[in-house]
């Protein structure tokens, strides 16, 4: 491969992007891209942020960092999550929510 090609095969590739609004200052955000190696201790190889935000505060959350791995946020509590794919990680968050906005009286 030439220099440009390794560049370009190093770049991340936009999945998702996406936000939902809810009202005020309440939404989520969903941002998943695929990158060309895992973020250790991550194996598989996508970055992710997906994130409820309810007046400016973070209520749910999962992501993947460099040296944390993949890990979820409730309200400020962080706890090891299980990456199973995409879909599944898009279906745990929306559940999470769910459950979130039912409990605070936000449905």
């Amino acid at each position: 491969m030439n220099p440009k090609e390794q560049r370009e095969a190093a770049k991340a590739t936009l999945v998702i992007e996406r936000r939902i609004i809810f009202g005020g200052r309440d939404f989520a955000e969903v941002v998943v891209w695929q990158v060309p190696a895992p973020v250790p201790p991550s194996e598989h190889r996508f970055k992710y942020r997906l994130v409820s935000i309810v007046h400016g505060r973070r209520v749910i959350g999962f992501d993947n960092e460099r040296g944390r791995g993949d890990h979820r946020h409730d309200a400020g509590v962080i706890s090891e999550y299980r990456f199973q794919g995409i879909d599944r990680l898009l279906g745990d968050f929306a559940t999470a929510v769910e459950q979130w906005r039912a409990e605070h009286g936000k449905d």
